[in-house]
């Protein structure tokens, strides 16, 4: 049975978080005297000499209604990677405790527990790319407060056997967080709709990927109330900017444009493994429920420096465990993924 206060790190229990000026007063005001901001406005066309919403209580009723869950259960963070570090924060006790990770994974994870000093345990994932469950319990001790799980999985692209997650979810006393960057790509349903049914579930998602955002660094998590309120009180004061919280609202408005974005992309990506299989150097081509592909090569260095003397950039994850070979390329616009074929095609 899950119990939050069992895995809570015991300062953070007795954290008093630092309390904004926006934090004690609720509603509108016609003077605003209390956060020692410039009165004058800002040297730009739109004022920013106000602090944000500390709470993003806009974007996050947006989301709401988009995910179908409550305000009260969505985080949002400076990108994924602050709610990843939040995480790491919030539960884990600096050289003590530890967490799983099952590469090939997003890197993150890995910097995030290096950076609070939590030791990693690594069990790879099966030949096909899927939880080896048994290494995972094998793995598991009374110190272990949180698994990672990309699913889609990156590099990989490919989605996790849903039923794998949800025995890692039925079974272990920590946290089990999937990250759903890519789902927007995928066919399999998002965990979000299990939240529900499980204490310890943390679902990651983000609009860097097919909302096109990335360079608003805005990342979610949804999880229970218990533990979206933990990490409310982790996190900074104001993470998410101004800017970024009103250029997201605009952009969640939008939702037909970006479905038409994730059919265009899924096309393209589909043409494109076609024409990669025309080249005698290229091995196999993993499936994708992303919006990349993993495509294993006989000389993945070498085809990379050729792109990158084409000025096309690729990622070169030949030398990640299980992807020996390997090169992992985003899907373009149909011009740019001409442009990679056909300096492929001058590749000897």
């Amino acid at each position: 049975m899950f119990d939050i206060n069992k895995i809570l790190r015991p300062n953070i229990k007795k954290l008093v978080p630092y309390s904004s000026a926006r934090d004690e007063f609720k509603g509108e005001a016609s003077v605003y005297l209390d956060a020692n901001e410039n009165a004058f406005g800002s040297p730009l066309n739109t004022a920013y000499n106000r602090y944000p919403d500390p709470l993003q209580y806009k974007v996050k009723t947006r989301l709401s209604e988009i995910k179908g869950v409550p305000p009260r259960n969505i985080f949002l963070g400076n990108g994924s990677d602050e709610a990843i570090d939040v995480l790491f924060r919030s539960f884990c006790n600096p050289g003590v405790d530890n967490v799983i990770l099952v590469p090939p994974t997003y890197g993150m994870y890995e910097v995030s527990a290096n950076i609070n000093d939590v030791e990693t345990r690594k069990v790879l994932l099966t030949e096909d790319y899927q939880l080896n469950l048994e290494g995972i319990a094998e793995a598991i001790d009374e110190r272990t407060k949180m698994i990672f799980i990309c699913s889609p999985n990156n590099p990989t692209g490919n989605s996790i056997n849903r039923e794998d997650v949800e025995t890692l979810l039925a079974n272990f006393s920590g946290l089990v967080i999937v990250d759903e960057a890519y789902i927007n790509f995928s066919r399999q349903k998002t965990f979000i709709q299990e939240l529900t049914e499980y204490a310890n579930l943390v679902v990651l998602q983000t609009l860097s990927k097919a909302w096109g955002l990335a360079g608003l660094r805005v990342g979610m998590a949804f999880a229970s109330e218990e533990i979206i309120e933990v990490m409310n009180k982790v996190k900074p004061p104001y993470n998410i900017n101004e800017a970024s919280q009103q250029l997201a609202l605009e952009a969640l408005n939008n939702i037909d444009t970006v479905n038409n974005w994730i059919k265009e992309a899924l096309a393209q990506r589909d043409k494109l493994v076609l024409q990669l299989k025309n080249f005698d150097f290229v091995l196999d081509i993993y499936p994708s429920d992303a919006n990349f592909i993993l495509v294993k090569t006989n000389g993945a260095r070498d085809i990379y420096n050729h792109l990158v003397q084409q000025g096309i950039i690729i990622r070169d994850r030949s030398k990640v465990e299980l992807c020996e070979g390997c090169l992992r390329i985003t899907i373009g616009t149909p011009t740019e993924n001409e442009t990679l074929i056909n300096a492929l095609q001058n590749y000897k």
